[in-house]
């Protein structure tokens, strides 16, 4: 068996979420694992949620993760005939039936199983109308959406490559809209099709869809068609156990690309989700995530999506990366040309503190620009202190800190303070490089020019 694994996100959103990202990354590694192919496509069929260039933003996202499809992207919305087709052969079987009922009577429907405490599914109503009245309602375009006929009794059942045998009863399961009223299918219908049409031999997708593979399974069936392997993965989630929502996380791959992550440290720490390496790393290469990698070994538990812990990754990455890869990131993360070996010099200085990239610049932006802003007021005596002290020193990391003890001594300030102004004086700030070597790479002439008051 050829394994063939897909990804199907909606264009309903910015961009890609970093939760669908996740579940590419086992799809495309389970794919490569087993000499396969990864596929995506497109599954914009909810027009209302539709989002204009969501679906080039997603495309882009996944370009930039350096996850490759082998085909596609294919497009839902391209294939509508094809759903159609499957929806009318299932109303032939009986597996399907039209159903008339209008918005009012359903959201009615809704509001009293909800007092009597049901489960919210549909009652039935159009289930037991004559086949024929049904066809000629259809043929009068009266307005209509395609149910799936669910058994009423028995149970369906799959297994979980992840989670064993999972069953459902078959009077729990509701008669799902397969196709909406104005011809596009729903979720349940476009997916099966999609699936089948597609040769999907492993369908690995969030544990939110359990509950919809019992609809997923009878239309296979329905249909006389093999059914794919599944493997549900646990929903990334907060701290708080929470489902991961933009309300509390950043959640589009977009906003961490802009946030200076690096794409590889992204994909390094949404596998740990997944999955634990068996020497119980924290920083592994794709190529050792592809070789190791068995879908039976991820847990059920749901997995934290911490983003301090992403950053220690990336921070990882930057630390292990060669300098000249690092100044090339810089430079195409900042849009900036800069004297290459001006960052080379400065790079030993802030690569232990930066976890991204954006923090390059504000660790290492004062080279290139004289402050403007300070963390704090400057005391100018101490300030022209440290001016006098460095005019006629050396200019090397030994002599100027000797020039600056003996002044403090000589005035009788204490060193830490005429450090600190000299900090802020050249640097805007209290915090950042080690200050004597900063002072070297500055040069004399711009390090004495921002000391004049």
């Amino acid at each position: 068996m050829t394994v063939r694994t897909r990804i199907a996100p909606s264009p309903t959103g910015q961009d890609l979420h970093i939760g669908n990202a996740y579940t590419a990354l086992v799809n495309y590694v389970f794919a490569k694992k087993n000499g396969g192919q990864f596929i995506i496509r497109i599954e914009d069929t909810d027009r209302s949620r539709f989002v204009e260039g969501s679906e080039q933003r997603i495309l882009a996202s996944l370009k930039w993760l350096g996850i490759t499809f082998d085909e596609g992207p294919f497009r839902q919305s391209e294939r509508l005939a094809e759903y159609k087709r499957v929806a009318e052969e299932l109303v032939q079987k009986g597996h399907a039936f039209y159903c008339f009922c209008s918005p009012e009577r359903l959201e009615e429907m809704r509001k009293e199983q909800e007092v009597q405490h049901k489960p919210p599914m549909y009652d039935g109503l159009c289930k037991s109308l004559d086949p024929h009245e049904s066809l000629e309602r259809v043929k009068r375009k009266e307005p209509h959406v395609v149910r799936l006929n669910v058994p009423d009794e028995g149970t369906t059942s799959f297994t979980d490559i992840i989670r064993g045998k999972i069953s459902f009863e078959n009077k729990l399961i509701d008669d799902q809209v397969i196709l909406k009223s104005d011809g596009f299918p729903t979720y349940h219908l476009g997916v099966v099709v999609d699936d089948h049409l597609m040769k999907i031999s492993h369908v690995i997708r969030g544990e939110e869809w359990i509950s919809s593979t019992p609809k997923h399974i009878l239309l296979y069936k329905f249909l006389g068609w093999d059914l794919p392997q599944y493997a549900h993965v646990p929903l990334l989630r907060n701290r708080d156990s929470s489902k991961l929502s933009k309300r509390k996380n950043p959640v589009w791959v977009s906003w961490y690309k802009e946030q200076g992550f690096l794409p590889k440290a992204i994909l390094n720490y949404l596998a740990t989700m997944a999955w634990s390496h068996p020497e119980g790393k924290d920083i592994f290469s794709m190529n050792e995530m592809t070789k190791l990698f068995d879908l039976k070994n991820i847990q059920t538990t749901a997995p934290v999506f911490d983003v301090e812990k992403l950053r220690w990754t990336n921070g990882e990455y930057i630390r292990k990366m060669g300098d000249t890869k690092l100044i090339e990131e810089i430079l195409a993360f900042t849009h900036q040309i800069r004297p290459m070996n001006q960052m080379r010099q400065i790079l030993p200085l802030v690569r232990e503190r930066m976890k991204t990239l954006v923090e390059y610049g504000s660790l290492a932006g004062f080279f290139f620009q004289k402050p403007t802003a300070f963390e704090r007021p400057k005391s100018a005596k101490l300030v022209k202190l440290a001016q006098l002290a460095l005019t006629n020193c050396d200019w090397s990391h030994d002599e100027m800190e000797k020039a600056i003890r003996a002044a403090a001594e000589k005035e009788g300030v204490t060193a830490k303070d005429l450090f600190m102004e000299l900090r802020v004086a050249v640097t805007g700030k209290t915090v950042g490089p080690p200050l004597l070597e900063s002072l070297e790479i500055l040069g004399k002439t711009e390090a004495l020019a921002r000391l004049r008051i």
